[in-house]
């Protein structure tokens, strides 16, 4: 009975209110009666943070992001505390707040997510600097792009064509400088890469390739005027959106003595090198790297399973994070973007693929298949929707990209009246990379 009761009191305390830590504390409520806090100076209640694209143009309001309603914490005896963390104790077991106060935990999860990336550049303290991550940076956006009339945006990942589609649903001129030589150039391969290319050009975007901003300029007011390229050139501007990446959210652990590199070490099990406390989501870094996997994973999807795999741990039932096949999916104005398994940009030494491009140049299929043994590896779609049960199957299965091929129909997950690709996809593959197994 004793212990039943010590297990029921004990205080678990989370620092951020994203996907990974509200996951975590839903699941520990589920398992148990102990008490929840959870700490976030970003926002008072938990919301999608890959719809506040969405607020800002327009097409919904910040309520409609947020996915439960507000007594929803309440009902479920989930304390929340708004306020920004200062720093933690260990020894004593607290987490110091910066208004002064201290709450006291059993277990402290941390789970601070991703901030923005600085590039160095003079000039990136002027006002209309900013980042795209957090409730503020809308709030800040909001702000700045009153009467802006031409914004740049520094930096070609997920985040900066984001930035793009929201300055351009309010007809803001966009110069959109990204320093490789094709769109998201470390991921998509060259072919997808000038397929998004040519679409955000299509959509009005003045898209700078092989291109690196030098120094940002300001008036005598202290805002953003322009910036300087590496060729340069002079571009006005009254906005720059700095998109050049994110990294792990680790202030608040600074001289608490829980490790950390890029984000704070974990283990498979997501404990730090301090007894009783954990990280996860975006700002952990596994000690080791998961197969493949980079050690760091800035990845909606990934920060749920360490929520749902910690609280396990903490309700008692200590559980190994196993991410399963990495899979990933974005959206280039209305481009869908989605994969399964393991693509790479630069195929490694054992790694065959399979190309094909619809005509109208904005659908696409990429296939990657071990060249010997002719394993199914992964896939790369563009305008065309996947079923991810289908490929998670088939990966776990072992196939061969003969199979995989074969039922490829199987895989379309667009609407019925779409039109249909496979057996053209099938002939194509099979002129270049003759059949070994059952033919199409």
């Amino acid at each position: 009975m004793t212990k039943q009761r010590d297990s029921a009191t004990e205080h678990i305390v989370i620092i951020g209110n994203g996907i990974a830590g509200i996951t975590c504390a839903r699941e520990v409520r589920k398992k148990s009666a102990k008490r929840i806090t959870v700490i976030s100076g970003e926002s008072e209640f938990f919301f999608s943070r890959t719809a506040l694209m969405y607020v800002y143009m327009g097409h919904m309001k910040f309520d409609h992001i947020q996915p439960y309603e507000d007594n929803f914490w309440r009902k479920n005896r989930i304390e929340l505390v708004q306020a920004w963390v200062k720093q933690i104790d260990p020894a004593a077991k607290k987490v110091e707040l910066q208004n002064g106060t201290a709450i006291s935990y059993d277990k402290l999860v941390i789970a601070t997510g991703s901030q923005p990336n600085k590039t160095g550049v003079t000039g990136e303290q002027l006002k209309g600097v900013l980042g795209m991550y957090s409730k503020q940076d809308l709030e800040h956006l909001e702000e700045l792009t009153g009467g802006c009339k031409h914004a740049v945006i520094v930096g070609g990942g997920l985040i900066g064509i984001e930035l793009a589609e929201m300055l351009h649903s309010r007809k803001i001129g966009v110069t959109f400088i990204v320093r490789e030589n094709g769109f998201w150039g470390s991921i998509l391969p060259p072919e997808e890469a000038a397929l998004i290319n040519r679409h955000i050009r299509e959509h009005g975007i003045d898209l700078r390739l092989a291109t690196t901003v030098t120094d940002i300029a300001g008036d005598a007011a202290g805002r953003v005027s322009s910036v300087v390229t590496n060729t340069g050139e002079r571009i006005d501007c009254q906005v720059v959106g700095l998109t050049t990446g994110v990294s792990p959210n680790i202030g608040v652990i600074e001289n608490s003595g829980i490790h950390a590199r890029k984000g704070v070490l974990v283990n498979t099990f997501l404990e730090t090198n301090i007894k009783d406390i954990y990280a996860i989501g975006d700002c952990a870094e596994q000690t080791s790297a998961i197969g493949l996997r980079k050690p760091v994973e800035a990845v909606w999807y990934t920060g749920r399973i360490m929520g749902e795999t910690l609280a396990n741990t903490l309700c008692g039932e200590r559980s190994e994070y196993a991410p399963g096949h990495w899979f990933n999916s974005a959206k280039f104005f209305d481009i869908e973007y989605q994969t399964y398994g393991w693509v790479f940009a630069r195929p490694l030494e054992y790694e065959a693929q399979f190309f094909w491009q619809h005509p109208d140049g904005k659908k696409s299929l990429r296939f990657s298949f071990h060249r010997n043994t002719r394993k199914f590896l992964g896939v790369v779609s563009l305008g065309i929707r996947l079923r991810q049960e289908f490929f998670n199957a088939f990966l776990d299965q072992d196939h061969s990209i003969d199979t995989v091929i074969r039922y490829l129909r199987k895989a379309n997950f667009d609407p019925e009246f779409y039109e249909r690709h496979e057996t053209v996809i099938q002939a194509a593959f099979k002129s270049k990379h003759q059949l070994h197994a059952q033919q199409v």
